[in-house]
């Protein structure tokens, strides 16, 4: 099955979830895609002082994210997403352009340094949040995920730890069926 996640890479809720899938993916035979959601322009372009460098960043790293789908390198996407979110969300700092660029390094993109300042792939960012945003909003944010076979994509799930393996497939189909359902529009549970 065909999984498309949609994720803000200075999110620290969308790298838990992105954990999760990528643990629930061997076992639930899921063929995974990573496209871009961005916040800032979620938002507008109205990032608080305190968050700006974290969203450039992150609007840097988005770049990567597209012109490696372009490519057809999905593989490359992920090791990129699974090193940044690494040095970044496991370590506890926010997304930097110095994470950005050592995760682009470490996860072997050779031609990461380029693709990172051109602004060309602001728009196939744009292009793939407003794909996303269209599929599941309104009031939706980032992760975004788009299962095969449903016809809209959810926001979500949206969890604070990644579960052990029981419970992570549990959810994992629950959030099939519900995705696959056009009756069903919404679940929310405040954080405790």
């Amino acid at each position: 099955m065909e999984v498309t996640y949609f994720f803000d890479p200075a999110c620290p809720f969308s790298w838990r979830t992105s954990r999760w899938l990528v643990a629930v993916a061997p076992e639930r035979d899921l063929t995974l895609r990573w496209r871009a959601f961005s916040l800032t322009i979620l938002n507008g372009g109205d990032v608080p002082e305190a968050h700006r460098a974290a969203a450039a960043a992150s609007s840097r790293a988005l770049r990567l994210v597209e012109a490696l789908r372009a490519d057809h390198r999905d593989d490359a996407a992920a090791a990129f997403y699974a090193e940044l979110g690494t040095r970044s969300h496991e370590a506890g700092v926010p997304v930097s352009d110095g994470i950005v660029a050592q995760a682009a390094t470490a996860a072997g993109i050779a031609d990461a340094g380029a693709l990172l300042d051109d602004a060309s792939w602001d728009e196939a960012v744009r292009e793939s949040h407003e794909l996303a945003f269209g599929s599941a909003g309104p009031d939706v944010g980032s992760p975004v995920l788009l299962v095969e076979g449903a016809g809209r994509a959810v926001h979500g799930p949206v969890i604070g730890d990644v579960p052990a393996r029981a419970e992570a497939l549990a959810i994992w189909d629950a959030v099939v069926a519900l995705a696959r359902s056009d009756t069903f529009f919404t679940l929310t549970r405040g954080r405790s």
